[in-house]
């Protein structure tokens, strides 16, 4: 994952959404997921209104999942 740093000073209007955007294999992103969410690390929470694109396999598993009991 090829990471891009830029320093904001207030002076542009809006980023582009098309440049700020990036496509990462989920696997990649899963394991540090799931440790912030189990530490209840704050920027979590900071993207919690966020929206984002998954494919509708991996909505459907996560819905089904969402709904189990935990087992006794």
């Amino acid at each position: 994952m090829q990471h891009r740093l830029r320093i904001f000073t207030g002076e542009e209007d809006t980023l582009d959404q098309a440049e700020s955007l990036v496509n990462v294999r989920f696997g990649e992103i899963a394991d540090a997921l799931a440790e912030a969410v189990y530490y209840r690390r704050t920027w979590v929470s900071d993207f919690s209104e966020d929206e984002v694109k998954i494919p509708a396999d991996l909505y459907a598993i996560l819905t089904a999942y969402s709904h189990l009991r935990p087992g006794a």
